[in-house]
């Protein structure tokens, strides 16, 4: 930490405030700012320094000039800019009473899991491996290829789409989760400086999200009275992040590997029973389209929305991509004859 971060997340938090249409949570805002003020005197050696944003801090104020801080949560967070996990408290506070935690236990339970929604993932990957390669596969058909010709070609789209994904996930998954270290060790850094500060900015957050003040900050002072026990509440609380749940990169590229490879391998079965051409992708049309339906009433588990419903706009979706590639084979196919 130094003198201009702290200066810099003074003023963004100030932007912040002035955009923020919720008048106790720009209160809060208002005070983390004077609270970062504080702190920077604490590193300012130079009484005539004069502070000016970054480029990276302007271009952030100018997005808050057109979307609410609540919208740019992840941006502003990576930013060093902390009590936003109010939101998602605060929010939940007004609409059903929610209890504030009076222990660990309790601190962050809502926060969001980093490693959950591995069904939902699922569902998805497989939704991706069985619609690109079922497309793959009614295309390389439609130009009257022979079958091993189409087999070779969706084994090759399976891998390539596994792959792509898993890579994906896995720098994707890395980036967060060192973002998310990098943060951690921000509020350890500052617990070791100025725990009293830290203490203060917690109860802002508490007082923010419906406690008075008096209690805000002895409930604050009683959870830090541990370092540990500290940092753990801070990361829920400041960051509105599980430091025991950060995801891990390659459980992710191993998932989304698995969950591709398995969608995009349900097109590929008929191709492998040595039956003649129109009679393989008439039943890689059937499994297709029994899945498409399947994942489409897996689907409706997150969506809320009527299962049959769900499962037949999937199979209309995938059955319209197919056919186009289809008949787009078919031209070429005719084009290249």
């Amino acid at each position: 930490m130094s003198w201009f971060d702290e200066k810099q997340s003074a003023w963004l938090y100030r932007q912040a405030a002035q955009a923020e249409p919720d008048q106790r949570i720009r209160q809060l805002f208002i005070q983390l700012a004077d609270g970062a003020d504080e702190q920077a005197a604490i590193w300012n050696k130079d009484p005539n320094a004069v502070f000016t944003p970054g480029l990276r801090a302007r271009v952030v104020a100018s997005l808050l000039g057109v979307l609410p801080p609540r919208r740019l949560r992840p941006v502003l967070a990576a930013m060093k800019m902390r009590g936003l996990s109010c939101y998602d408290s605060y929010s939940k506070l007004r609409a059903t009473g929610h209890v504030m935690p009076t222990n660990l236990t309790d601190v962050g339970v809502s926060h969001r899991n980093l490693g959950g929604g591995n069904l939902r993932a699922a569902v998805f990957g497989v939704n991706d491996g069985l619609v690109s390669n079922t497309c793959l596969i009614m295309g390389v058909a439609g130009a009257s290829a022979s079958n091993q010709l189409v087999l070779t070609t969706g084994i090759a789209g399976l891998l390539a789409g596994a792959l792509s994904m898993a890579a994906g996930e896995y720098i994707s998954m890395r980036s967060q989760r060192e973002m998310y270290e990098y943060q951690i060790g921000l509020e350890r850094d500052e617990l070791a400086e100025y725990p009293q500060e830290e203490a203060e900015e917690l109860a802002l957050i508490y007082q923010a999200r419906g406690m008075e003040l008096s209690r805000a900050r002895e409930f604050a002072t009683e959870m830090m009275s541990d370092p540990q026990h500290a940092l753990d509440v801070l990361s829920r609380e400041e960051l509105g992040l599980n430091p025991d749940d950060l995801g891990s990169p390659w459980g992710a590229a191993l998932f989304s590997f698995i969950a591709f490879g398995l969608g995009a391998a349900i097109p590929l079965v008929p191709f492998m029973k040595n039956l003649d051409g129109r009679s393989s992708l008439m039943w890689t049309c059937c499994a297709a389209g029994i899945s498409l339906f399947g994942v489409g009433m897996a689907l409706s588990l997150f969506t809320g929305r009527n299962a049959w419903r769900s499962g037949t706009r999937m199979l209309l979706i995938g059955a319209g991509a197919g056919l186009a590639t289809y008949l787009i084979g078919l031209w070429l196919g005719a084009q290249v004859s």
